[in-house]
This record gives C-alpha cells, structure tokens and sequence, in this order.
C-alpha cells in the first residue's frame, strides 16, 4: 500500500527553499539524494473503462529503466493519500497488462478490459527531486515534482511536493507534513495527478 502526503507548491522559489531545508538536511539518509526525469504513460481504452473502475495503469520511465504499475482503492483525506500499488518490471513502454496477471488486481483488469484496445490517455513529463528522511522513528521519501501533465484536450502543469511513508507509523507522516506546511504556507493536494489529468480529459471532450 501506498501512503503519501500531497501540497501543491506555489513558486520555484519556495521550491528550491523546501529542497535545501536545513531541518532535512539534517535528518536525510546519506547518498540518498537525487535528481530524476520521469516520462510517465497512462493507458486506458477509449472510453476510461479502468478509470471508471478507479484503476490507474502507469507506465513509467526512471532513469533508463521501465516499470509497469497498477494503483487502485485509492482514498484522499485532505493531504493524505492511500491506495494499493503493485510494481512490475518491463522492457519498454508497450501496454500489456498481463504482465499483472499472477496478481488478482491484474486478472480483474484484464477481465475489465475484455477484448477492448488500450492507448494511452495522458503523459507525465516532470522532474523529481527526491531525498529519504529518517527520524528515528520512521522513514519516509521527499519528492519534489515539477513539470506537466500531458492529453490531447490540454496541459496542466505540475509542482507538488510529495512526502512518502516508507517505514513508521502514519501519523509521524501527518505531522511531519504539517510542519512542512506551516513553513511553507503550502496548500493541500485532494487529487492524485493522474486524477487532475482524467478530470481534464472529460471536462473537454
């Protein structure tokens, strides 16, 4: 399961403020900063069946390596985002869903989808700035995320920090969050991107 945090960033400026916070700098995992360019594929049939289904089929390009992921069950409470996540390794950005089929979330999606064509309904091109924190009494990823969401109706841009708990409780995930928040004056983030790029995909059709 996937439990992360989500506020929308204001400026570059505030961004590059969040990135060299000295109270991060002190708690982050040695070597564990980097910088990623993600091209990031969703598909769907023509209609969005999985997307009515509340299924999101991602494929991801991180760093020279492809990785397929399916989200569902997601929940959004303010900040705070859950939901299922399964990862598997691909070689390319072609969509074949049966590479889930040893999971019983794939075997849904391939019943879902039937005989019906995939493609891909929107792309994510950003970059993310990531770092891991441990406090001691939990371990958690910082994401820094700027760049745009992509579909045939429209772009939205993207610039949003992401806070993930790895190991802990998440309540430790909450408060770190609303410090973060507080300093920053940054507002929370309901929707998933991939939820902004559906919502932008049928107010225009």
């Amino acid at each position: 399961m996937e439990i992360e945090l989500k506020y929308n960033i204001p400026t570059d400026k505030i961004a590059e403020e969040i990135w060299n916070n000295k109270l991060f700098s002190q708690l982050e995992e040695r070597n564990s900063r980097e910088e990623l360019c993600l091209d990031a594929k969703y598909f769907d049939t023509e209609n969005c069946d999985l997307a009515k289904e509340e299924i999101a089929y991602r494929i991801r390009k991180e760093g020279g390596k492809w990785v397929a992921t399916l989200k569902w069950k997601g929940h959004s409470e303010g900040a705070l985002h859950t939901r299922e996540e399964i990862n598997v390794p691909v070689e390319n950005d072609d969509s074949k869903p049966e590479v889930f089929s040893e999971s019983e979330i794939g075997r849904q999606v391939v019943e879902i989808l039937g005989d019906r064509k995939l493609t891909c309904v929107l792309e994510m091109k950003f970059t993310r700035k990531r770092l891991r924190l441990d406090t001691g009494d939990g371990l958690f990823e910082l994401s820094i995320d700027q760049g745009d969401i992509l579909t045939q109706y429209g772009n939205e841009p993207i610039s949003e920090v992401e806070i993930e708990l790895f190991s802990g409780e998440a309540d430790k995930l909450v408060s770190l969050g609303e410090k973060l928040s507080k300093k920053y004056s940054l507002e929370t983030e309901e929707r998933s991107k991939y939820a902004r790029g559906i919502k932008l995909i049928k107010d225009n059709r």
